[in-house]
């Protein structure tokens, strides 16, 4: 089975839409998508995330089902500068964490459990579960049961911050590295499938992160949603 998370195209965040340049670049990944041949499409419930759905899916000929758990993950967390979402923390201050790079343990820091992270985490987790069981893995351990081995593509119309989730669950990495080490930039695709080399023990193995190949096709470069300066003095940057 085959996994293609795809993340929304340049965000307006106040009226939960596209920017001018979000739009341009969803047309540019509409045409990759329109090659795609996919079984079933899901979607987020939040209009950032629709937006960039439907121009794929009218190439593709096809409809997505919306799910509530695909919806951004934003639990508000105070932090040391500002209240704001958990995967979005000052890295001297995400060093000072504990268990930060602990798969298990990683939700076990005050501010995170007074905004009930490790809760939403679990929730959207069991979810993902319930669904990824229903289409033939079931998860046991730190592997996938095979109840019914396929060739499936699903494609996720979602958003960075749940797509971390996502990853945490499939992979084993804990979500609030990959929240902190990657960033998958507008309308990037990656893509996560299954591998059997015993028979009924899959696991899940990340082919590609962040795909952007389809603005750079277009003549396009990525927006900056989701990163900050890459360097403290370009102040044409985002810093917090």
């Amino acid at each position: 089975m085959k996994l293609l998370i795809v993340r929304h195209g340049d965000p307006d965040y106040v009226n939960d839409t596209l920017t001018e340049a979000g739009r341009r670049e969803v047309q540019a990944l509409a045409e990759r998508m329109k090659n795609v041949k996919a079984d079933k499409c899901f979607v987020s419930p939040l209009g950032r995330a629709r937006d960039t759905a439907a121009p794929c899916l009218e190439k593709m000929h096809m409809q997505a089902e919306e799910l509530w758990w695909l919806r951004e993950f934003a639990p508000v967390v105070q932090r040391p500068e500002k209240n704001g979402v958990a995967w979005d923390w000052l890295p001297a201050d995400m060093a000072g964490m504990p268990y930060a790079y602990d798969y298990e343990r990683w939700p076990e820091y005050p501010p995170l459990e007074a905004a009930h992270v490790g809760e939403e985490y679990k929730k959207v987790c069991d979810e993902f579960g319930k669904f990824i069981e229903k289409l033939g893995y079931r998860k046991e351990g730190k592997i996938f049961r095979v109840l019914e081995p396929n060739n499936d593509t699903i494609v996720l119309f979602c958003h960075f911050g749940l797509e971390c989730v996502l990853l945490s669950y499939l992979l084993d990495i804990p979500a609030f590295i990959l929240w902190h080490a990657t960033i998958a930039a507008p309308t990037s695709i990656t893509t996560v499938t299954t591998e059997e080399r015993r028979e009924g023990i899959a696991k899940f193995r990340m082919q590609s992160f962040g795909d952007t190949s389809h603005l750079y096709a277009a003549g396009m470069t990525p927006s900056f949603s989701g990163r900050f300066r890459e360097c403290f003095t370009n102040e044409d940057e985002r810093l917090d």
